[in-house]
């Protein structure tokens, strides 16, 4: 006797691929231009873009103006974005990177000598030399280390995110960043006293 039971011939399928919150955010900026998902973007990262464009010498002022571009620069180029090639909190601070580049750059350019400002003299100008030189040794630190750490050290003191939200952008074990922060700290405090 045939069987007359239907055979269940759909080929087996990878289970959909599940992304972070604010992965959806930009997700529903891009195909919907979701305002409120824009919204919570902002409220998530700006904070964060801020903190890491101060960590690495910018003024309050010139921070916040990197973090309003680099926003506006998410929302106009959403369409881009493309979560199997790029994470979402890369993704923008890479946006967020090349505007302060633009801005360190153009700050470097020679200024014609009428519009340049007077130097400051005093306390001021050594404070300014000071903290110049010890940003410059913590980048010539930051240098040594090896990529996984360095990529690792810059998300949690410079990106301001917590182990779990490394954990959530990179995949990497838990275990895994805690050890590569550690040994990466270990390093610079040795590189850095040695530059002292």
């Amino acid at each position: 006797m045939p069987d007359t039971e239907p055979k269940d011939t759909e080929p087996e399928t990878a289970a959909p691929r599940t992304y972070s919150e604010q992965t959806q955010w930009m997700l529903a900026v891009r195909d919907r231009r979701d305002r409120a998902a824009f919204c919570a973007l902002f409220d998530y990262f700006a904070p964060r873009m801020r903190g890491m464009m101060m960590k690495s010498g910018m003024s309050s002022a010139v921070a916040d103006d990197i973090v309003q571009d680099a926003m506006l620069s998410v929302w106009r180029k959403s369409a881009s974005f493309n979560p199997e090639r790029a994470d979402v909190a890369g993704w923008i601070f890479q946006i967020a990177r090349n505007r302060q580049i633009d801005i360190i750059r153009k700050e470097r350019r020679p200024v014609p000598e009428e519009l340049a400002t007077p130097e400051t003299t005093g306390e001021h100008a050594e404070q300014v030399v000071a903290m110049e030189q010890e940003t410059a040794k913590l980048r010539a630190a930051l240098a040594t280390l090896k990529p996984e750490q360095r990529d690792l050290v810059e998300k949690a003191y410079l990106g301001e995110l917590t182990h779990s939200e490394i954990q959530i952008e990179t995949g990497l074990p838990l275990g895994t960043i805690k050890s590569r922060i550690r040994l990466g700290l270990e390093r610079l405090r040795h590189e850095l006293k040695g530059a002292r």
